[in-house]
């Protein structure tokens, strides 16, 4: 038996990552079926592709017919924070509805289902005119595709969404079915869905119960989907080939080697400073009262968990091995062109214009952080300032024909840019104020007292004084309010006496310049070369390699597999319950509270301890390629059946980002078994637990 299990050992580090995050309609079928002797039927796709749902800031997963959804404990933070109150904090002492009338509606919160997909890159690079400047082309195809967009949600009633794949090489129509009734059906206390917290966070082995319920609604009663992924009651095995499907954010595989290098010594380092600072501005107002502490968590726990992330990607892009891969494959693709004398033409160029436009991006970074509301850390978090700028822009470009606006308020795309400025999710005045100093700060100490936009927008005044005034006066923490001014025009609007409208126009004509220098010098050759070398990569190696992840749904797959982590052996494939309340006791348990108290247990988990099996998966590593906004998706097996939920990826792998390691790439998952252990043992909620595998 020993020899068997040290045979057994040696070979796990073969099972390596599986690359690929694939659109459904390009899934690689029959290298799957080679290498896995598994044929995934169309039905089996589409069943899948429907039951994925996105929400805001991940994803989710039907798994019953009465509409039941199931996503990360994180995912739904936000939603589970806005629905508590000082009283009842929801966030901290977990939610069951014991009855389907006790389940909470949250306001604004919106899920997506992805229907269908249509290829329109002919129609919109058909709309470029020759000769055109790489900001013209850019323009012309913004234009082009929010047209599409228009006329496509007129015919069909859905929700449509231009999405560009390769850099520029594709132009796609998604459509999707938007669910706004959705409510909190369950959700386990913070301290065991986020078990370790930050010092734990991107490592494994693991113990985070990274789950929540929600169920989904149409006039007033449960929603019936057609397409399901039951809760499987055997889970995952060593070694079983899973699929994931979901929505991961975004990554850079395909930038050029310039464009990596600039992120590793600019543009990652920037971020990461820029987000302490963020951070320490939170820090600071938790520390005023127990009610800023509770407000501020999630955005504090957003922040640390991007500043880890970030991290990571600075380590993977700092091995000169991962940058020469990207050299190596660079040159190859080179090769392949100038053999070519026609793709020699239009596409030889194109790596020395993405040069050039990175040394531009550097050049005005600092400018088109603080200056560009699109992108910066200034307007970025701050609700209400994000609001104000939507506002301003809105009655001046709505007076404008459609192909000269801002691309956000063209015709084609004015709907969906109306609908985030009304939404009903709330608007955190002390957290907005807090930032707003912070980023006032952090601009006029990197743009200097003497800049334009440093005087227009201080006035001689302190960042907290102009962040104080324009938070505590500014009415647009009320949606009502904000459609009132929406809808009043640009008379009322430049009637409005409201301190962060006033703001908002200080900020503006700053903002768009840099915007139009942005474009005209960095966005457009980005886009236009971009989408060049795609061509060139689908001249010489076809539809063989899977886009950029853009936030639209893709599948992955891998088997459950372990890898070394760093520690001199390798990680094991599944934790358990047993080993959550190890690490608990190991940490000196609630009484020590170290690290502070990120080991700490719930009362009621040491309560019922008896009840449950320790014995049971709780978390498990397995080998497929995941992002960021792959947070909350389903993890299956060839069945389809829910065998866990994904919810993180190793430190190690983070460098995955910008270039793929097999050895280094892995996700974690909360196991199914320790979610149907904890609804029915700890969470009385047995009902749900039934309702998820089908009785």
């Amino acid at each position: 038996m020993r020899l068997t299990a040290l045979a057994l050992l040696l070979a796990l580090p073969a099972l390596r990552a599986d690359e690929g995050m694939w659109t459904f309609d390009n899934i690689p079928v029959q290298k799957i079926k080679a290498k896995y002797g598994v044929a995934l039927e169309p039905s089996w796709l589409k069943n899948l592709q429907l039951a994925t749902v996105r929400f805001p800031n991940g994803t989710g997963a039907f798994v019953s017919r009465d509409g039941l959804v199931v996503t990360n404990h994180h995912v739904g933070r936000d939603a589970i924070a806005q629905m508590s109150t000082a009283a009842a904090d929801l966030v901290r002492d977990g939610f069951t509805a014991a009855t389907r009338a006790q389940e909470i509606k949250v306001p604004g919160l919106e899920l997506m289902m992805l229907v269908s997909m249509e290829d329109v890159t002919a129609k919109v690079n058909g709309a470029v005119k020759p000769g055109a400047t790489d900001q013209e082309a850019l323009t012309a195809r913004r234009n082009a595709l929010a047209d599409l967009r228009k006329a496509d949600e007129a015919k069909t009633g859905l929700t449509c969404e231009p999405v560009t794949l390769y850099q520029g090489g594709e132009y796609w129509l998604y459509r999707y079915r938007k669910f706004t009734d959705v409510r909190l059906a369950a959700a386990p206390e913070l301290q065991v869905a986020a078990f370790g917290g930050d010092p734990d966070n991107y490592t494994y082995p693991r113990h985070n119960l990274d789950f929540a319920l929600f169920r989904v609604y149409e006039d007033g009663k449960p929603y019936r989907p057609d397409a399901i992924l039951p809760f499987s009651a055997k889970g995952a095995s060593m070694g079983e080939l899973t699929f994931i499907s979901g929505h991961p954010g975004t990554t850079y595989r395909q930038q050029t080697h310039a464009q990596m290098a600039y992120a590793r010594e600019t543009g990652i380092p920037f971020q990461l400073r820029a987000i302490e600072r963020q951070k320490q501005a939170l820090l600071a107002l938790s520390a005023t009262s127990p009610e800023a502490r509770r407000l501020a968590a999630e955005a504090i726990y957003s922040l640390e968990n991007g500043h880890k992330r970030l991290s990571g990607q600075l380590l993977g892009l700092s091995k000169p091995e991962n940058l020469a891969k990207v050299a190596e494959a660079e040159a190859a693709l080179k090769a392949a062109v100038a053999k070519d004398p026609a793709l020699q033409a239009r596409v030889g160029g194109s790596w020395d214009r993405v040069a050039q436009a990175v040394a531009r991006q550097k050049a005005l970074l600092a400018e088109a952080t603080y200056l560009d509301t699109g992108r910066a850390t200034l307007v970025g978090r701050v609700a209400a300032l994000r609001h104000a700028i939507a506002l301003v822009r809105l009655a001046d470009e709505t007076a404008k024909p459609s192909a000269e606006r801002l691309s956000e308020f063209s015709e084609g795309n004015l709907k969906a840019t109306r609908a985030q400025l009304l939404s009903p999710r709330p608007v955190h005045k002390a957290i907005d104020q807090a930032l707003l100093a912070a980023g006032l700060e952090e601009a006029r100490q990197a743009l200097g007292d003497g800049h334009p936009f440093v005087k227009a927008v201080l006035g001689g005044r302190t960042p907290e004084a102009v962040a104080k005034a324009a938070v505590e006066g500014t009415k647009l923490d009320d949606a009502a309010v904000r459609r009132q001014l929406a809808e009043g025009g640009k008379a009322v609007l430049d009637a409005s006496a409201d301190p962060m409208i006033r703001l908002a126009k200080a900020i503006d004509p700053f903002s768009r310049a840099i915007r139009k220098q942005m474009e005209a010098e960095v966005t457009g050759v980005f886009n236009e070369q971009g989408g060049r070398i795609a061509e060139a990569r689908f001249k010489v190696f076809g539809k063989a390699l899977y886009p950029d992840a853009t936030f639209t749904l893709r599948l992955g797959y891998g088997p459950v597999a372990t890898y070394a982590n760093g520690t001199g052996t390798l990680a094991q494939p599944f934790t358990t319950y047993m080993g959550m309340f190890d690490r608990h006791l190991g940490w000196g348990g609630n009484a020590a509270a170290a690290e502070g108290g990120v080991w700490t247990l719930p009362q009621r988990w040491l309560d019922r301890q008896v009840k449950l099996d320790l014995a049971t998966p709780f978390n498990f590593i397995y080998a497929c390629d995941t992002v960021g906004g792959n947070s909350g998706s389903p993890v299956v097996n060839v069945k389809g059946e829910f065998v866990g939920i994904n919810f993180d990826s190793v430190y190690e792998g983070q460098g995955g980002y910008y270039v793929y390691d097999a050895d280094t790439k892995r996700a974690v998952a909360t196991d199914v078994r320790a979610i149907l252990e904890a609804l029915r043992k700890i969470m009385d909620a047995g009902h749900l637990a039934d309702e998820a595998l089908g009785k």
